[in-house]
């Protein structure tokens, strides 16, 4: 007798009416909320969204690098994202969010502890002048692959920069 096999479940996501989900919103009220994401494919690809108002529509920026690790491209997304809220909106207070445990922890540290503890983040942010801005950041993770409209564009966008 021939094994049955189980059927795929295809999950459907309902993304959220705003950038984040509605019971996180009320958390980050006056402040540009920043989406960040990496993806490899034949390269790598980091993407930044940037909601200035969360009704309106979001600035989207994206570029391709040579892929690296994917904790190491994360971590590339977040600052490449960091960078971007501040040449768009220089001085606005900014909320990050990232899919990728690692690069939110390593930042977070780096704000707390300084960036001395870890010599390769103390580079990407010497490298590119972004220690100013990254101390006024708000760092959050936010669930990969759910139902935040934010990060739902972040990957999509990574994956089209990646290509």
């Amino acid at each position: 007798m021939p094994k049955r096999r189980k059927k795929k479940i295809v999950r459907v996501i309902h993304p959220s009416a705003g950038p984040l989900p509605a019971r996180l919103t009320p958390l980050y009220v006056g402040q540009l909320l920043v989406f960040s994401d990496a993806s490899q494919k034949r390269q790598g690809g980091l993407a930044a969204i940037l909601f200035d108002d969360p009704d309106g529509e979001p600035l989207v920026e994206s570029r391709s690098v040579p892929v690296t690790g994917s904790n190491e491209l994360e971590l590339q997304a977040a600052l490449f994202a960091i960078s971007e809220a501040g040449r768009h909106f220089p001085g606005r207070p900014f909320a990050l969010f990232s899919d990728n445990q690692d690069a939110v922890i390593r930042l977070n540290r780096g704000k707390t502890e300084g960036l001395a503890q870890d010599p390769v983040l103390r580079g990407l942010v010497e490298a590119s002048g972004l220690a100013d801005s990254l101390k006024a950041a708000t760092i959050c993770w936010i669930k990969g692959h759910g139902s935040c409209r934010g990060n739902i564009l972040a990957d999509l966008h990574a994956a089209e920069a990646a290509r």
